[in-house]
């Protein structure tokens, strides 16, 4: 097979709301502008990110549809596996670590239609709460699935080393994020005497809302407000939260919305206050518009991307004190200039990510 693939197929369970499908999605998308023909296989077209495909890629769809359940990840590798054995695609791409049991599968077919597997790890490998018999358990897991794979790509560079240390042989190649538009949308400087914090993501316990809502009661700052955008299952829980500590005219949580950008613009700066993340493009899309971050030590990814005190600040999971500590410290402090925290990500703009995804193949 050439460098560049012709044909690409991507196997998704559905077109839920999350990281990984985006992702995949926009290169997808990015991938048949360039000429590649473009196929997703889905369990499910269920989900709010089909759109994000656009016209030029074909989705092919399990029919009945597939659910998400505990065993329906391999009803997915099954069903990937025949579409690939009916049609000759040279290049499968297997996005983030949730889609990983459907390369056995493809990995079996025989050679004329066994296409080149190109896997992304999409979450650090080597977690330190799993504890030694769980991380040893995930190894060998990880080693099997991804043994079928012909390379193996990561997200950042220490994730890259763990994916060569766990599978033995020298098979992982760091690309960054593709988190980015190539058209840039114009630089914000931080309105004068700004002192909103913004957060952005779905809510649920593993984003540590609970525990940003607390240390956002401790910085005793009646000019600052916190919004936290986004829906989820713990929303009755965080309002109560919020009018437990009597925030109720400060905290808002106004609901999902489409585009981060215009709220980023109408930010001092961005928290993720999560427990536990893959690579965090809301970090990488913060930076871009030219905001500080205070994040949590969720991933190896925030302290590669938060280098020093002028891009903000990594604390320790959930630590209410430590995280109110931050805020204080970043609202004080004057703003840098916008362009030089967007200079630090511009490596993440999808255009040359898609051209490096593509000469990974082969």
């Amino acid at each position: 097979m050439s460098a560049t693939p012709a044909s690409i197929g991507i196997v998704l369970h559905d077109f839920a709301l999350g990281g990984t499908e985006r992702i995949a999605l926009r290169l997808a998308r990015a991938w048949a502008a360039r000429g590649v023909a473009v196929t997703i296989f889905c369990g499910s077209t269920d989900g709010p990110l089909g759109m994000l495909a656009g016209p030029d890629v074909e989705i092919v769809a399990a029919d009945p549809p597939i659910a998400r359940s505990a065993l329906s990840r391999q009803r997915l590798a099954r069903f990937a596996a025949e579409c690939f054995r009916q049609r000759r695609i040279e290049a499968c791409f297997i996005p983030g670590n949730y889609h990983w049991s459907v390369i056995p599968a493809l990995r079996s077919l025989p050679p004329p239609h066994r296409p080149f597997i190109l896997a992304q790890v999409s979450a650090s490998l080597d977690k330190p709460q799993r504890g030694r018999w769980r991380q040893l358990a995930f190894d060998r897991r990880m080693r099997r699935l991804l043994s079928g794979a012909d390379r193996v790509v990561t997200l950042a560079e220490s994730m890259r080393r763990d994916a060569d240390r766990i599978l033995f042989r020298r098979v992982a190649v760091a690309l960054p994020l593709p988190a980015l538009e190539d058209e840039a949308p114009p630089l914000s400087p931080v309105p004068p005497g700004n002192r909103t914090i913004l957060a952005a993501g779905r809510l649920v316990p593993i984003k540590g809302y609970a525990t940003l809502i607390r240390a956002f009661a401790m910085i005793d700052d009646p000019a600052a407000r916190l919004v936290i955008v986004g829906a989820g299952p713990n929303e009755a829980r965080l309002r109560r939260l919020i009018d437990e500590l009597d925030l109720g005219n400060r905290v808002d949580l106004p609901g999902l919305v489409g585009d981060t950008r215009p709220w980023l613009d109408e930010a001092r700066l961005l928290v993720l206050s999560s427990q536990f993340e893959g690579f965090p493009a809301v970090v990488v899309e913060a930076l871009a518009a030219g905001r500080q971050v205070i994040a949590t030590d969720c991933t190896p990814a925030t302290r590669e991307l938060l280098t020093g005190p002028e891009f903000g600040r990594v604390v320790p999971i959930d630590d209410a004190p430590s995280l109110a500590l931050a805020l204080r410290e970043v609202l004080a402090s004057a703003p840098p200039p916008p362009a030089l925290l967007a200079a630090a990500v511009a490596h993440f703009r999808i255009g040359p990510v898609a051209d490096a995804y593509l000469q990974s193949f082969g």
